[in-house]
Parts: structure tokens; C-alpha cells; sequence
């Protein structure tokens, strides 16, 4: 492992060179590289042949960061996205690839940059736009129940959460941020949305879009409304626990095709 330095943060990245393409790899709010691992979401491990870049996001894993809220919009977390590939992959197109959060962070990265990517894989995209507001509320709910009662209450909470079924049988897993840092990550998420439905129809790069159902965080709604925007996007729907299994698969066929 080693350190990339942003403004405000450390980064923890990690550069697998087996040759060929290059790929980068993001992950979801409150996570990392090695929490995803664990919820089936590291689609890189299906992965040979490539360049791959998988980095923990400020404030997430390994990553330093500051409590400053601002820090950790989505429109931010780009620009430390943008910096990466220009240091790892100069003047050359990348694949990219993450949940949640990720997809976010590479949407934004796309529509300032879009010739940057030869493809995008993007998994279980968050709420966005008519449904951001409730969400954002949630986030703040969230953030002062930590501040006020500890983390320990917000982790049980969650576990009256709906499960999604694709998720079944995966194991609980606690945040992997500093618990300090964590209130200010769920206000930058509570202040960010996708970029505006004009901005995101311009981005005409070849995209799958991988979902789930029965998940209000990430709502197939937005996954649907992503693929009727971009020119070349395709939708997957998991409804079941071997059917997000396939997802690696996808991903791999995916850079095959646009490498």
C-alpha cells in the first residue's frame, strides 16, 4: 500500500500492474477496499490482466481526512478521483468502476472529464434528485445521533434497516471510518446529489448499470432513470444473492469489451 496526498487528506491506494488496461476502482460511503471485500461489492477481484486502482476515499479506511463536512461531497470526492488518474494513468482512458457513493464520485469525474473513461461500471446507484432531499435528512439525522449518542446506537439502528435481498447472508459490518470524521462524512453526503439529468445525458460513454431491488438508499429508480439519460448505458437487476455473485463476471467482460 501507499499514500497519494490531496488537498486536505492522505489517500490510500493500491496498484495491482498485471498489465493491460487500466481500471479504477471506488467504493461506498462509510466503507473502503477491505469492508467491501466483505459485501460482495470488490468486483476487481474477478479481474486479470488489467492496471488496477483501488484507493480507500478521504476519510474512509486508511485515508486520512479532516472533519470538514464540504470534504466529502461527491463533487469533491471527484476532484480527488481526477487527480489520481492524472498521477497513475496519464493521458489515457481508464475504466472505472464502484457502488454507491463511487457511482456518484465517477458520474461527477464524467461529466467534467468524460473522455478520461473507456467505460463505466456503475453498481447500485444512490438516491438522487426527487428522492435526495428525505436521504440528506436522514444523514443529518444520523450524523447528530452519533455526536449525541455514540456510534454504538447508530450501528444498532441500523440493523432494523430492510435488507436487501441480493445482500442476504452477508456478514454485519461496522463503518470503517474514524469515528470522529464520521458526522461530517454523512453531512457532505447529506449537501451532495448526482449531477443534474442534462448534465449526466451528455455522458456518452459505454456504461452498465448493475442494481438491486428492495433497497431505499439506492432506489432502482435512480438506476432506471440513469439508463433512460445516457446514450450508452444498460441495465442488471439483482433480486437475488447469486445473482449479484455474477457481478465480477460483469465487470470483467465489461473492460474486455472497452479496452
Amino acid at each position: 500500500m501507499s499514500t497519494f496526498a490531496v488537498p486536505g487528506a492522505d489517500l490510500a491506494v493500491d496498484l495491482s500492474d498485471e498489465g493491460g488496461h487500466a481500471v479504477v476502482q471506488l467504493h461506498g460511503l462509510t466503507s473502503s477496499r477491505s469492508r467491501d471485500r466483505l459485501l460482495d461489492l470488490d468486483l476487481g477481484r474477478g479481474l486479470s490482466g488489467t492496471r488496477l486502482l483501488r484507493y480507500d476515499a478521504r476519510g474512509h479506511g486508511r485515508s486520512t481526512g479532516r472533519p470538514e463536512p464540504d470534504d466529502y461531497r461527491w463533487d469533491h470526492l471527484a476532484d480527488d478521483l481526477l487527480r489520481l488518474l492524472d498521477a497513475f494513468f496519464p493521458d489515457e482512458q481508464v475504466h472505472g468502476v464502484g457502488p454507491s457513493m463511487g457511482t456518484a464520485t465517477l458520474l461527477h469525474a464524467a461529466v467534467r472529464e468524460p473522455e478520461r473513461f473507456s467505460g463505466l461500471t456503475l453498481l447500485v446507484p444512490p438516491t438522487a434528485w426527487a428522492t435526495r432531499a428525505a436521504k440528506g435528512d436522514d444523514y443529518r439525522a444520523a450524523a447528530l445521533l452519533i455526536e449525541e449518542q455514540g456510534v454504538d446506537v447508530f450501528v444498532e439502528a441500523g440493523r432494523l434497516a430492510p435488507v436487501p435481498p441480493a445482500t442476504a447472508g452477508l456478514p454485519e459490518t461496522r463503518p470503517d471510518v474514524d469515528i470522529d470524521l464520521l458526522p461530517s462524512l454523512f453531512r457532505g453526503a447529506a449537501a451532495s446529489d448526482l449531477p443534474s439529468a442534462e448534465d449526466i445525458a451528455t455522458v456518452d460513454v459505454p456504461t452498465s448499470i448493475l442494481a438491486w431491488v428492495d433497497d431505499p438508499a439506492h432506489p432502482l429508480s435512480t438506476a432506471m432513470a440513469l439508463v433512460d439519460l445516457m446514450p450508452s448505458a444498460t441495465l442488471a437487476v439483482a433480486e437475488t444473492r447469486a445473482d449479484l455473485e455474477t457481478w465480477p463476471a460483469l465487470l470483467a467482460a465489461d473492460v474486455a469489451r472497452h479496452g
